[in-house]
């Protein structure tokens, strides 16, 4: 009983001390994702529905991660120039009509470029939002306040994909439709309450800090710790392009059943994330707790080359979230701490687009491995990459100190 009350204890603790502000990022953040179910079902959709090859699946989905990079940059650019709160609702408010317009595009090319319009837009949302959570956060709770965020992100994406399996077997057209809705409902959350709201973290530039302002682009560290976040997220990023496939069609699973797998992913990251960086922040350092996180992704997708049916596959997805919750929010607030004002969207928008590289890469590279050699091929890379990126990580963060 008395461990029981002392994890319960430990458990809450880990919430405290969180601004009002910075829960109200998060029942942003749930609200956009709950409806977020077009990219986990894009594949599927698009091979058994489209009836594209996986090939053409691939450059689809690439072209989403190319307009990913795109926003990214600009989103940061645009962050510092124009300043988050118009920025965040700009990208929600855009980005819901170009959902409606998704059902109508039927062929490789124009879903691809519709596909590639609709990534640039909402992506632009990715680094206002982070700088927006570095603003409203106290100090020494960025970290947990960067996990919040994400927490809410795999809230909604317990709920997104387990109702999208459902509605998959009705129509793909509703995955657009809610997708676009739940981004209306976002938008009006976020203006109503942040329309007036005064940041914590912001200091007035004086005309002669300017000039002394600090690019990311030549911070030398910095640049490699983003290179080596990119290369974690073409492994890990896996999740939302091949996994799907390789669970549809090398494991014959229905889209409620892939649905289902993709929520429990959800739930785990929503469960656990708020307490093991708690603990990670006490027990660990960035880097390490980076790391780790790597190394336990790596070990989940060789988990996948291994017999065991369904139950392994649920403990090679439980796994990944276990290294997504030790990498991802230390990855943030390293970056948000490495910015200085004046340079936080550009910070933060550097590392946005790290991982949007990745949404080119992973998918078009993925698709290529399983479709020329086979699924375990590329689990098999992927852990060995994996490997690589947490030794090089390792190596990297002690310059950065």
């Amino acid at each position: 009983m008395a461990s029981e009350n002392r994890f319960l204890h430990l458990y809450f603790q880990s919430y405290r001390g969180l601004s009002g502000a910075t829960w109200m990022l998060a029942l942003v953040m749930l609200i956009n994702r709950s409806g977020a179910m077009v990219l986990p079902f894009l594949g599927v959709y698009m091979t058994a529905h489209l009836k594209f090859s996986l090939s053409e699946a691939g450059i689809v989905l690439s072209c989403f991660g190319l307009g990913a990079v795109s926003g990214s940059w600009i989103g940061g650019w645009l962050t510092d120039k124009y300043g988050a709160f118009k920025i965040q609702s700009g990208s929600l408010f855009l980005s819901a009509p170009l959902f409606l317009v998704l059902p109508l595009l039927q062929s490789p090319l124009s879903l691809a470029i519709g596909m590639l319009v609709l990534s640039l837009v909402a992506d632009t949302f990715r680094p206002a939002n982070s700088v927006s959570v570095s603003q409203y956060a106290k100090k020494e709770n960025l970290t947990r306040a960067f996990s919040l965020n994400r927490m809410a992100i795999n809230l909604g994406f317990s709920i997104g994909p387990a109702l999208g399996g459902l509605l998959a077997g009705i129509s793909y057209n509703f995955l657009f439709y809610i997708n676009g809705i739940t981004s209306i409902l976002a938008g009006v959350t976020f203006y109503l309450y942040f329309r007036s709201k005064k940041a914590r973290n912001v200091l007035k530039k004086e005309p002669e800090e300017r000039s002394s302002i600090k690019s990311p682009y030549k911070d030398g560290p910095f640049l490699l710790f983003c290179l080596l976040c990119s290369l974690f997220a073409i492994c890990f990023f896996q999740l939302l392009s091949t996994l799907p496939l390789f669970y549809r069609t090398d494991k014959l699973m229905t889209e409620k059943a892939i649905g289902l797998i993709l929520a429990f992913s959800g739930l785990v990251v929503f469960s656990l994330e708020m307490l093991l960086v708690h603990i990670a922040e006490r027990k660990m350092s960035p880097s390490g707790a980076i790391v780790l996180g790597i190394l336990l992704s790596g070990c989940s997708f060789f988990m996948l080359t291994l017999p065991g049916g369904i139950p392994m596959l649920y403990a090679s997805i439980f796994v990944l979230c276990l290294g997504e919750i030790l990498a991802m929010p230390f990855t943030s607030s390293v970056t948000a701490q490495r910015s200085s004002t004046g340079n936080h969207g550009a910070y933060m928008g550097l590392n946005s687009l790290a991982y949007s590289i990745a949404h080119i890469i992973s998918p078009t590279l993925g698709t290529k491995i399983a479709s020329t050699w086979s699924f375990d091929v590329l689990w098999w890379s992927t852990t060995i990459l994996c490997l690589v990126t947490a030794f090089a990580m390792h190596k990297v963060m002690k310059q950065m100190k």
